[in-house]
C-alpha cells in the first residue's frame, strides 16, 4: 500500500470519528433531551438507548441517504474510458476529507452556542463546496445542481 494511501485513510478515520461525535453532540439532545429532563430516563440510560438507536438507524436506514451523498451530488464517472485521473482521484478523497472536516467543525461551533443545524444539510453543503473547487480547478461539471 502506497504511504499517500495509509495517510489518507487515517486522516478521513480521525476526521470521521470527530464527525460521529459531533452528530452525537448536536443530534441526540433532540431525541432524549425531554426523556432526561422530565425524569423519565436517567442520564446513563438515554445515553445507551440513544446509542443502540442512533447505532440502528445509521445501519439499516442510512442506505439512501449515502448513497444520495456519494452517487447523487457529484457525478463523476470512475468507469470512464481511460478512467479518472490519479490527480482527480487525489482530489477526490482530499476534498470529501476536507468536506467531513468543515461540516464537523460547524458542528461543533453550532452545537457550543446551541443553534438548531442539520448535519446531513452541513455535509451536504461541503460536498457542493468540493464540488465546485473541483470544477474550477479540472474545468468540468461535476455538481449534480438537480439533486441538490
Amino acid at each position: 500500500m502506497e504511504p499517500i494511501t495509509i495517510v489518507v485513510i487515517c486522516l478521513a478515520l480521525v476526521v470521521c470519528a470527530y464527525m460521529a461525535w459531533n452528530i452525537g453532540a448536536n443530534d441526540v439532545a433532540n431525541a432524549m433531551g425531554t426523556s432526561v429532563g422530565s425524569r423519565a430516563l436517567t442520564l446513563k440510560q438515554a445515553v445507551i438507548i440513544a446509542a443502540i438507536f442512533e447505532f440502528a438507524g445509521a445501519f439499516f436506514a442510512g442506505d439512501a441517504v449515502t448513497d444520495t451523498v456519494r452517487k447523487g451530488i457529484l457525478v463523476i464517472d470512475f468507469d470512464q474510458e481511460g478512467g479518472v485521473s490519479q490527480k482527480i482521484s487525489q482530489d477526490i478523497a482530499f476534498g470529501f476529507i476536507a468536506a467531513m472536516m468543515a461540516a464537523a467543525t460547524w458542528l461543533t461551533i453550532a452545537t457550543r452556542f446551541g443553534l438548531p443545524v442539520s448535519t446531513t444539510h452541513s455535509i451536504i453543503g461541503g460536498i457542493i463546496g468540493v464540488g465546485l473547487v473541483l470544477e474550477v480547478d479540472h474545468e468540468t461539471d461535476y455538481i449534480n445542481w438537480e439533486k441538490v
